[in-house]
């Protein structure tokens, strides 16, 4: 009887075995998800380019950033969570900021160019 019940337990243990693995891969799928949502939302919220208008992102700066922050909270990985905070962290800089000191305004945007780049790359 026991070499009869040895191979079925050996094959159900194989079974349990590779539940787990395909546990283990849903699990690292959804954490992908969760990553290309975040990456996503923020990538639509920094709307960066050399024509912008320096008066209308000082006035969307302060809720940029907030939604930035909002989703870094989320964020499983560190390294996507520190890139979201650096951009917040740059709209807050520019909130701060007169808008009329243009010259301020190109050095912001270059800076949050560089950020939004480093996010890209979190991002991938």
């Amino acid at each position: 009887m026991w070499k009869r019940t040895a191979p079925v337990a050996a094959l159900g243990l194989l079974l349990l075995a590779g539940c787990s693995e395909v546990a283990e891969v849903s699990e690292s799928v959804g954490g992908a998800a969760d990553k290309a949502s975040v990456c996503g939302q923020a990538l639509g919220i920094v709307d960066l380019n050399p024509n912008v208008d320096p008066q209308q992102v000082q006035d969307e700066a302060a809720d940029k950033a907030q939604r930035l922050r909002d989703l870094a909270g989320q964020a499983a990985e560190q390294d996507l969570k520190q890139n979201l905070t650096a951009l917040a962290d740059g709209y807050v800089e520019l909130e701060q900021q007169r808008a009329d000191r243009i010259g301020d305004f190109n050095q912001w945007l270059k800076q949050n160019l560089n950020k939004l780049d480093q996010l890209r790359k979190a991002c991938t």
